[in-house]
């Protein structure tokens, strides 16, 4: 084997390392915080207020929190609202499921269109809610988060994987000199 399909051979496995890293951690991420946003009422069911406060002040950051628009879990309300909740699951699922439906080695995203698209629903459920024309519901908050969400996760997770691809070419390249 010349040493120039070698070298090809190796990029190419390292960029598949890569991938599958950046894929990886995505996935375990998105499963951490819906995994947090659901042990923050369990865990003030269960006397650990402590834990589930601290939970809740992070997430406070970026989430509303309303009790009304939340679910509940135990008596208590998940730490982030229903429209959140479905944000964060959506990307999560979606971002699981990538590598049945696109290959990691793409690093192509969909037509904007698409995301576009996904976006419109939530949109018009928050419009309808937000000027009292439609009464929102758990449902349609969590359904639109979720369908946006997991169309992101098709622009987002290839755009990550160039981005480290790239980054690590760099950093062996230069390595090299």
């Amino acid at each position: 084997m010349s040493s120039k399909v070698n070298a090809e051979f190796i990029s190419g496995d390292r960029e598949s390392r890569v991938a599958w890293i950046v894929w990886s951690t995505v996935a375990a991420i998105s499963l951490g915080i819906v995994g947090l946003i659901i042990a923050a009422p369990f865990a003030q069911a269960h006397g650990r207020s402590q834990f589930a406060s601290s939970i809740y002040r992070t997430f406070s950051f970026v989430c509303h929190q309303l009790p009304e628009r939340s679910f509940h879990l135990e008596g208590n309300k998940f730490a982030v609202c229903s429209r959140c909740t479905g944000l964060y699951s959506g990307f999560a699922i979606a971002v699981l499921a990538y590598p049945l439906a696109r290959s990691l080695k793409r690093s192509d995203t969909p037509s904007i269109l698409w995301l576009i698209l996904a976006a419109a629903p939530l949109a018009i459920d928050f419009s309808l809610g937000y000027f009292n024309i439609w009464n929102n519901t758990q449902f349609s908050r969590f359904a639109t988060g979720a369908l946006l969400s997991s169309v992101a996760a098709f622009y987002v997770v290839p755009g990550l994987i160039e981005l480290s691809s790239n980054m690590v070419g760099r950093l062996s390249h230069a390595r090299r000199k």
